[in-house]
């Protein structure tokens, strides 16, 4: 078991998912069909022994809530831990002041009643597979006051911008914190997972409450990275960080490909979900089906390639869908052609005949439009 207590965190500013954000948190986004976004970091904590996980929301829970209920199918075992959906009690003036340190100050009490010795602070807008418990034992054995986990991309001109990244010194130790603004092929992107002793974690929280009520825990962390001990830990799995509408399409549509997939999905590492018991999906005779991720219940008699299709979806005749992401409940009518596109839940398409975006700019259908 290992001796920690999880906190996933929301994401701040600069995470902003235009249209799919405005009906649920991102943790809440399907993701590949089955899977919702925060399904990866609560599968990696409850297979790396974390018993005692607490969700931090910023707003609309009823979705989160919904899908994690008493948390049994993340192997959860209720006598010994727990997981609790937490969120700032009191309603600031301005959705700046909405920040992870307000959140996490309003639940002092229920972080200090947990007995663990540490945390481990993972955001819920970013898909990759870790062992916390290796990331804690070597945070344990550097001695380091922090510990943060990154992962050295070469593609930051095009991708992960604005996330945070971190600049090293020879010893892995950090310097700084900067946001990523595209301008070099080569960053270490930080995974804003963050493991420290839970009595530092606590008076941190107090420190950035009295340095500027607009701060969150990677700003009080920067602040800091002279006067304290703060070291990297560097992931090599599959990451995705998802931004805006396109990251989360890209990271998609790239999981479609087999050995991407296997970075991530491993037999005896688990990603857990909340389990949907529907019939095999039924293929008609005319049905195509290239390169595409199929959920089950959904019924297809059209043409589908390079495409993520949720579970219950309706595929009508003559309809061609390529490169796009449909989520749960979607309906594609007969002759519809939908291309570079993300179509929300219960979304119909029926009547207008060419649904297209632009490639590397995925067009968004409303949750539930009629079109």
């Amino acid at each position: 078991m290992c001796n920690a207590l999880g906190i996933i965190n929301f994401p701040g500013s600069n995470v902003q998912i235009r249209g799919m954000e405005e009906y649920r948190p991102i943790g809440a986004f399907s993701f590949l069909g089955r899977f919702r976004l925060i399904d990866f970091p609560i599968s990696s904590m409850t297979n790396s022994g974390i018993e005692d996980i607490h969700v931090h929301l910023k707003n609309r829970p009823r979705s989160i809530i919904s899908h994690i209920g008493t948390g049994r199918h993340y192997n959860i075992n209720s006598k010994r831990g727990g997981i609790s959906i937490l969120y700032g009690e009191n309603k600031p003036e301005s959705e700046f002041y909405n920040t992870d340190i307000a959140s996490f100050k309003a639940n002092f009490r229920q972080i200090d009643k947990c007995t663990k010795e540490y945390v481990v602070i993972a955001p819920s807008n970013m898909v990759f597979s870790i062992d916390f418990d290796e990331v804690l034992k070597e945070h344990i054995a550097s001695g380091a006051d922090v510990t943060i986990v990154y992962k050295s991309v070469d593609d930051a001109k095009s991708r992960f911008i604005d996330c945070d990244t971190v600049t090293l010194n020879k010893q892995k130790g950090i310097l700084a914190i900067e946001k990523n603004r595209g301008n070099a092929k080569n960053k270490n992107i930080s995974m804003e997972i963050y493991v420290l002793s839970k009595k530092l974690f606590m008076t941190l929280v107090d420190d950035a409450l009295k340095i500027s009520s607009l701060y969150w825990f990677r700003d009080i962390i920067n602040e800091k990275c002279d006067e304290l001990d703060i070291r990297g830990f560097q992931y090599k799995g599959f990451l995705a960080a998802i931004t805006d509408l396109t990251s989360y399409y890209e990271a998609n549509m790239e999981l479609i490909n087999h050995e991407v997939a296997n970075e991530l999905f491993n037999d005896e590492w688990p990603v857990y979900t909340r389990t949907s018991d529907s019939a095999p999906t039924r293929y008609y005779e005319e049905a195509e089906i290239k390169r595409s991720v199929i959920s089950n219940g959904c019924d297809i008699a059209g043409h589908v390639e390079n495409t993520v299709v949720g579970r219950g979806c309706v595929i009508g005749k003559d309809a061609v869908v390529t490169n796009a992401v449909l989520l749960p409940g979607c309906v594609i009518g007969e002759g519809v052609h939908v291309d570079n596109c993300v179509v929300d839940k219960e979304a119909r398409i029926v009547t207008v005949k060419n649904v297209k975006g632009i490639c590397g700019s995925p067009a968004y259908v409303r949750k539930g439009d009629k079109i």
